[in-house]
């Protein structure tokens, strides 16, 4: 039977609250000074105005793809899985190439591009398959984990009438 991980869950979603919150905008602005030390700062600006519009282009023709592919899919009868996830990898990485700053534009950039996409969808199947196991019924015990790791067993209530 699984143990609880609340906790480790929770310092998880902390670290991940930290990352996203306080150290990607003091990564970004460190190396927004750092680009602009070396190439100055109207060529900074100018190459971060370029990597918007490169950005936009990417999501436009990617996006464009994985809808066609999705919509393929759905006409043919398959299951869509794979455009599915192109297709979210892509709005990530549309927003993060939404926020200003080279070190969001480069993540933006690894889950919008073809051929660096797949890696991103491996990682994206396996979280999202250990999440569906975590949650799925333990076969042959009728039980299933409950929401705090423990065991919940399926029954019925039945109601004591009141006297």
């Amino acid at each position: 039977m699984e143990t609880y991980a609340g906790p480790r869950r929770r310092r998880w979603r902390w670290w991940l609250l930290f990352v996203l919150f306080v150290a990607m905008p003091i990564a970004e602005i460190y190396v927004l000074i750092q680009v602009g030390q070396v190439i100055g700062v109207w060529w900074t600006i100018l190459l971060l105005i370029a990597d918007s519009l490169l950005g936009s282009w990417l999501i436009k023709r990617e996006g464009g793809r994985a809808w066609r592919a999705l919509t393929t899919s759905l006409n043919t009868g398959k299951m869509p899985a794979r455009e599915l996830a192109d297709g979210a990898l892509i709005l990530v990485g549309g927003t993060l190439m939404l926020s200003p700053g080279f070190v969001t534009d480069a993540f933006g950039m690894l889950l919008i591009l073809p051929f660096t996409r797949p890696v991103a969808r491996k990682i994206l199947t396996r979280v999202v398959t250990r999440k569906l196991l975590a949650s799925s019924y333990v076969v042959g015990h009728g039980t299933r984990p409950g929401p705090h790791g423990g065991a919940v067993v399926q029954g019925e209530v039945i109601d004591q009438p009141e006297k």
